[in-house]
């Protein structure tokens, strides 16, 4: 008897996220959660991205049934302990690139998958009671050595656009990979879907990636 897989969601509008899932070749499609990812008054980086991805996962969850698996994720980069998400505007990106310039920081991303709940309203009390399927999390990190940030190439940086909507206001896959000089850990990592963490939570249900991990 043949068995289907079933359907996979990303809880997550990233083209990056998206284009690591095709290069596993995990055919998916997106409803992203669209939640507050503010953090919580002295939350540790850490914990600020494991409790996103699994809001994530679970408010997409609720929207779908059994037969879909949701993969969330969330990335922070992590400076002594601080938190750099996305910038406010192009000073905000300009701060942040000043600050990392010529040191090591962190990157972390969480990923958590869960099945579809098959009912919104059950979903959350589910959730909140602590019963139904619990999400399946992990957490990879990565530290990234920046070179000095030359300020004629940071302004030309920001002239792109690129830094405003990207954790730490880089992109390591982008423009941006001229201000790396070395990442510790896997570089999809720091992209924002650490992939082998990918295919360890999916394997359990039954989506198996039919391409080795970039």
């Amino acid at each position: 008897m043949n068995t289907v897989s079933p359907s996979l969601v990303l809880a997550s509008r990233s083209p990056r996220r998206r284009e690591l899932l095709e290069r596993l070749g995990l055919a998916h499609t997106v409803d992203a959660a669209n939640i507050d990812e503010s953090p919580l008054p002295g939350e540790a980086p850490r914990d600020h991205v494991k409790r996103l991805a699994r809001a994530k996962c679970e408010t997409v969850a609720a929207r779908h049934a059994r037969d879909v698996v949701i993969i969330a994720a969330d990335t922070t980069v992590d400076v002594d302990g601080e938190i750099f998400g996305t910038p406010r505007d192009v000073a905000h990106a300009r701060e942040m690139l000043q600050r990392l310039s010529g040191r090591t920081h962190l990157v972390h991303t969480a990923v958590c998958v869960a099945r579809g709940s098959g009912d919104p309203v059950r979903g959350r009390l589910d959730a909140a009671r602590g019963g139904g399927d619990q999400p399946r999390c992990e957490l990879d990190t990565a530290a990234v050595t920046m070179v000095p940030i030359d300020p004629d190439l940071l302004e030309r940086y920001l002239a792109t656009g690129e830094s405003l909507d990207k954790a730490g206001a880089y992109a390591v896959q982008g423009e941006a990979a001229a201000f790396v000089a070395s990442v510790n850990g896997h570089i999809t990592t720091v992209v924002g879907l650490p992939v082998r963490l990918v295919e360890r939570l999916v394997a359990p249900f039954g989506l198996l990636p039919t391409h080795t991990h970039p």
